[in-house]
């Protein structure tokens, strides 16, 4: 039996081997992801961002913890930091989610960014993709702690869940530009401390101010990860998300967009194997000498043999 056959018969093992295919070795994953995704597009996809020390670890377990009350199965894609020594993750998220460990009914895999900038690793699609046909309701991502340009989130989830948390000093500043554009649902978390209530009304009133291009309104809510409180409220806002995009036929088109990114990173990936590093280098190195400009560069790699 193929790895995808495992996995659509429910073999957890078989997802953690083909999701270390996806990572290491996606070439030779291609044939049993061709498998799976006539079995995808089911999963609920969760993504969940914000600044470093927001608690979206912590938040991500509560929710887990919350959503097993209802037996719905569910994947979490946790994306740390590459390890400086061994370039794999550093595992502080998965650390943080062993009240799950022994559950079968939660699937939790961390992955290194391996030096990719937007807060997602480079297999996070096709991970994604494999814990969906797996069977998982809801699959969340969790992003690196993000900055104001690490809005990759927004193409590869169907609803973001954007984190802060007060006494961050300006907490909205960490929030502005790029980053605050792609919350669907905005949550203060450790609202526990002081000055939560004033974050959220700041939060509220900066979203005031931003055109609304989908006519979803993101809520702005209070949470305490740590003593559970909120996490009913989050999902219930998650659920309303959902179902408001498909309402008004926007899943699909989010999805288009998702799909339109995999399939020109599948290109690009494919071409830069064609072509040779060596041989970009080479004509890189013409371009800042001045001999060649980037344009006829890159027609000299597009009109090579098999590339067209």
């Amino acid at each position: 039996m193929g790895l995808a056959e495992a996995v659509l018969q429910g073999s957890s093992q078989a997802v953690a081997r083909l999701i270390s295919l996806v990572e290491n070795h996606m070439e030779q994953a291609v044939p049993e992801l061709r498998t799976l995704y006539p079995h995808t597009g089911r999963a609920s996809v969760v993504g969940v961002t914000g600044p470093p020390g927001a608690g979206k670890s912590t938040l991500v377990n509560a929710l887990v913890r919350e959503i097993r009350l209802g037996k719905r199965r569910v994947g979490v894609v946790a994306i740390d930091p590459t390890s400086p020594f061994t370039g794999g993750a550093i595992l502080g998220d998965r650390i943080r989610m062993q009240d799950h460990s022994a559950d079968p009914g939660v699937f939790v895999r961390s992955m290194a960014t391996r030096g990719r900038l937007g807060g997602l690793a480079p297999a996070t699609s096709g991970v994604v993709a494999v814990l969906d046909a797996f069977g998982c309701d809801i699959i969340f991502v969790e992003t690196v702690g993000a900055g104001q340009g690490e809005v990759e989130i927004a193409g590869a989830a169907d609803t973001v869940l954007l984190v802060t948390v007060p006494t961050l000093g300006d907490s909205v500043q960490t929030l502005k530009a790029g980053i605050m554009e792609i919350g669907d649902i905005f949550i203060v978390n450790k609202a526990d401390r002081g000055d939560a209530e004033r974050t959220a009304m700041e939060i509220k009133a900066m979203l005031g101010l931003a055109p609304q291009h989908s006519g979803w309104r993101p809520p702005v809510l209070l949470a305490a990860a740590t003593e559970g409180r909120g996490i009913a409220e989050i999902l219930k806002a998650v659920d309303e998300h959902r179902h408001y995009l498909v309402e008004h036929g926007l899943l699909i088109n989010r999805r288009k967009v998702r799909r339109r990114q995999e399939i020109l990173e599948v290109v690009e990936d494919r071409l830069l194997a064609r072509v040779g590093g060596d041989r970009v280098d080479a004509l890189a190195t013409r371009v800042a000498e001045g001999g060649l400009d980037p344009y006829t560069a890159a027609d000299e790699l597009l009109g090579r043999p098999g590339i067209r």
